[in-house]
């Protein structure tokens, strides 16, 4: 008797069968599908959502309003957050966020912040805004998109954000290592955020994430994990120069290294207890 199944099926049940094996026993695997899932969750919600935002161009509360349904894309993938110092966000008060930059996966833990921050956007590079529905629903969320090649018209760009911020009372994240780095080091910073904050007599406001523990790109290792953010105290600039930029710029990069350290640590302890 002929079999009533086609060679494609069988093979596509096959795979089926397959999946939880290959998702238990392969890192590789599960990093990558991990990744997909991610990323395709949140493409998906951004074109959902791009009617909604697209009557509201250029308004950084569009970002409120993805960030309540991109967020589960963390329980997707098994990343908990645990936000620490909120107290010191400040809604009528303007500032220069910046933070240590170690993945793609960091736009989650924005996600939870920012219901919290209210008005707030976010410099990205360029290429970005290319990416499909992301991308154009981050344009219409009001994203400062830069090209780093192209320094004058990046300066000329950040100029104009940094004028809304304090015109609007809204926030600029800049991540200042100008790459991501998950080798447990916050590198040196660009720059960039701390002259523009300097200039608009701004306050810096440092945030640190905590080392991905549960992530390594070279051995495509993606477990369950759980990350602090940090916000620390705003750092005042009212009465500094342009010759204070680089104490500036070490002030902010020290406090941060030190409380990613410490909640670094209190994650391995989290998880010794755990064990």
């Amino acid at each position: 008797m002929a079999s009533s199944y086609s060679y494609p099926e069988l093979f596509l049940a096959g795979f089926i069968f397959t999946l939880p094996f290959l998702y238990e026993k392969s890192n590789v695997f599960r990093y990558y599908l991990k990744f997909f899932l991610y990323y395709s969750y949140v493409l998906i919600t951004c074109t959902i959502l791009l009617p909604v935002v697209f009557f509201y161009p250029r308004d950084v509360t569009n970002l409120i309003v993805a960030s309540r349904f991109c967020r589960f894309a963390s329980h997707i993938v098994g990343i908990e957050w645990e936000l620490r110092g909120l107290e010191h966000w400040d809604n009528e008060q303007c500032y220069i966020v910046i933070s240590n930059h170690q993945s793609s996966l960091d736009i989650l833990g924005m996600f939870e912040m920012w219901p919290r921050m209210k008005r707030c956007t976010v410099v990205a590079k360029r290429p970005l805004m290319f990416t499909g529905a992301f991308g154009f629903g981050a344009w219409l969320s009001g994203l400062v998109f830069i090209d780093r090649l192209k320094t004058d018209k990046a300066r000329q760009l950040m100029k104009e954000a940094t004028d809304r911020v304090i015109r609007e009372k809204t926030k600029l994240w800049i991540f200042p290592e100008g790459a991501r780095y998950n080798n447990g080091i916050i590198h040196s910073f660009k720059k960039g955020a701390f002259y523009l904050a300097i200039d608009a007599q701004i306050p810096i406001m440092p945030v640190v994430f905590s080392q991905y523990y549960f992530l390594d790109n070279e051995t495509k290792t993606f477990e369950p994990g759980k990350v602090i953010i940090t916000t620390l105290p705003p750092i005042p600039t009212k009465g500094m120069t342009r010759n204070d930029l680089e104490t500036l710029s070490e002030m902010a990069r020290q406090q941060m290294i030190e409380v990613f350290n410490e909640s670094s640590k209190d994650l391995v302890k989290q998880k010794k207890i755990a064990i």
